[in-house]
């Protein structure tokens, strides 16, 4: 038992000198708030699985939700503004009318998301995969928000704009 402390110390320390820091895990109590409905601004929800969770009007200001699971979601008119959507897997999602203003979608997959009326304003989209998703009549978009992200012949977007194919 000695030996394995010693190597896990070894292994923080590491991390530590290097200026990094372990990854934290999901609030429990904060994720079972979001699942019944309730509001969670700033929440940490790092990895957390919210496929097919339906909440419409959730509050989800500021929260940390990288590389969580949002698959078939439906969360129309929710408040991601400055949330951290990094890395997320959003398939098949709805996002009606849903505020990302401000949010890091880094890498996320909205592949055959809903994301109509949705506000992208002063987001960050590198990477992010928005190939099928539906997003015509979505807000703040501009086309050099669009350049850094990818799509295809699927994606619909707001009149005059264009997204790289993936």
């Amino acid at each position: 038992m000695t030996r394995r402390r010693a190597a896990i110390t070894a292994v923080l320390l590491a991390l530590v000198a290097a200026g990094g820091t372990p990854a934290q895990a999901q609030n429990v109590a904060q994720l079972a708030r979001v699942r019944g409905g309730g509001a969670c601004p700033g929440c940490n929800l790092f990895q957390a699985d919210l496929t097919g969770l339906e909440r419409s009007g959730l509050n989800l200001a500021g929260a940390r939700l990288r590389q969580a699971e949002l698959s078939l979601a439906v969360l129309n008119r929710a408040n991601l503004a400055r949330a951290d959507l990094r890395d997320v897997n959003a398939y098949g999602a709805v996002f009606g009318g849903a505020n990302f203003s401000g949010a890091n979608l880094t890498n996320a997959g909205f592949v055959g998301a809903y994301l109509e009326g949705a506000n992208f304003s002063g987001t960050t989209l590198t990477g992010a995969n928005f190939s099928g998703a539906e997003m015509a009549t979505a807000r703040g978009l501009s086309q050099a928000l669009l350049d850094p992200a990818c799509g295809d012949a699927a994606t619909r977007l707001p009149a005059g704009l264009h997204i790289p194919t993936c």
